[in-house]
């Protein structure tokens, strides 16, 4: 059964939310946050990647860091660029890219409930990373963005969110790359009352996206329980800020992989180990058109590779994945990239930058061979989090990605 809380949200006046509304702060470097916050005061970068307005030569984890972001925060408080919303809410959020939408919603989760995996996971998250989102949550004392979760859509769920769309949206913006952001402020207790009852016949829900976010938010409420011995259960920092979506409105696309080196293989020694586990034509195609196939881009010329039968198991839901697969029969064996995580010879290409981008690397020399995959769908997520899995590092791309500082959930 799935907690679905309302909370005060902490959100912009209607002409800020388009200029402070800003992308995750995993998404970009520190430079790409630095040029597109430029000219911009009201983006949220200033408080997720508050390293922007300090010297670029500043260590990320540096307590200065953090302590720019809760000066930031305040300050954008303190101007009236984030106003509390007076009494309890829940919102609906809508984005639309290309055409197509996705439409969540918007509240807080328990953190308990991340613990007894009534939210199920299916990545490994980073210590040192977490250890950052938890810093930064604990200094702010706020969920500064979103953890996107999923579940198997549900009519009756539906219904109830397309009583709100039908209505007026507090915001209604398309940012600067193109994707439109919509949302409607729920205040009606009845309605509220009634999506919690359905959400409570949910038995599960899944991390799409956020691990390390929903990771430290749910840390946070056992070290501040810890500190209060007047804990109840029921304070904010019990529960952290999510929007929850259909499994059938997301997309996912490709997490496509480039390898800097051949191993110490010539061109046709590592052709040659290829077709032992693939099948290798050359093609003009760059994107694979269905599971088990694989583009490869080498000294300027596409392949397909085709695993062969007996390459992998088909009855396992993680080795059966074409990442899986790649890792097995050639990157591990032929290219030598043992731990993917981190091993610094392969880099992830998110499909949203495009096959063009698997060719520049290699064409510009900074990769030997690069590869287009065919992408992980939702329902092999879920059955992988539903066996207690784990997915493969850089697994999957969602699109499009929850902007920060549409709603705040602050911790108190």
């Amino acid at each position: 059964m799935a907690t679905v809380r309302p909370f005060r949200g902490l959100r912009a006046p209607q002409d800020i939310a388009p200029k402070l509304a800003a992308l995750p702060y995993d998404v970009l470097n520190s430079e790409e946050a630095r040029k597109m916050a430029e000219g911009n005061p009201h983006s949220f970068l200033h408080v997720t990647k508050p390293e922007i307005d300090l010297d670029p030569k500043i260590d990320l984890y540096d307590q200065r860091v953090y302590d720019k972001a809760k000066e930031n925060f305040a300050e954008f408080r303190k101007k009236g660029w984030l106003v509390q919303d007076p009494g309890n809410c829940l919102y609906i959020y809508r984005q639309v890219m290309d055409g197509r939408a996705q439409t969540g919603l918007m509240c807080c989760c328990a953190a308990e409930e991340y613990w007894n995996d009534t939210i199920k996971k299916h990545e490994l998250t980073r210590k040192d990373k977490e250890e950052d989102r938890l810093k930064h949550v604990d200094v702010i004392n706020a969920n500064a963005g979103p953890v996107f979760l999923t579940y198997k859509a549900q009519a009756e769920v539906d219904a109830l969110v397309e009583q709100i769309t039908k209505g007026k949206p507090e915001y209604d913006f398309t940012a600067p790359d193109g994707i439109r952001h919509v949302l409607w402020v729920v205040k009606d207790e009845a309605w509220i009352k009634k999506i919690q009852a359905q959400f409570q016949k949910i038995p599960v829900l899944y991390v799409a996206d956020g691990h390390h976010r929903s990771a430290a938010a749910s840390r946070i409420a056992k070290v501040r329980r810890e500190q209060n011995p007047q804990h109840t259960g029921n304070e904010e920092y019990n529960f952290f800020l999510a929007v929850l979506f259909p499994h059938n409105h997301l997309y996912i696309m490709d997490y496509n992989r480039a390898v800097k080196d051949l191993n110490g293989l010539s061109k046709e020694q590592f052709l040659d180990k290829v077709k032992k586990s693939f099948e290798v034509v050359k093609t003009t195609e760059k994107k694979p058109k269905k599971a088990q196939k694989f583009g490869m881009y080498l000294d300027g010329e596409w392949y397909e590779l085709t695993a062969k039968a007996g390459t992998f198991d088909d009855k396992d839901p993680v080795k059966r994945l074409d990442v899986s697969i790649l890792q097995a029969n050639l990157l591990g064996p032929i290219l030598g990239i043992g731990d993917p995580r981190t091993d610094k010879r392969v880099d992830f290409i998110g499909g949203i930058r495009g096959v063009k981008e698997l060719e520049r690397v290699v064409n510009e020399g900074k990769f030997k061979v690069s590869f287009s995959m065919f992408p992980t769908s939702i329902e092999q997520l879920m059955a992988i989090a539903d066996a207690g899995q784990i997915m493969p590092p850089k697994s999957t791309w969602f699109e499009p990605k929850l902007r920060s500082g549409v709603v705040i959930h602050t911790l108190d």
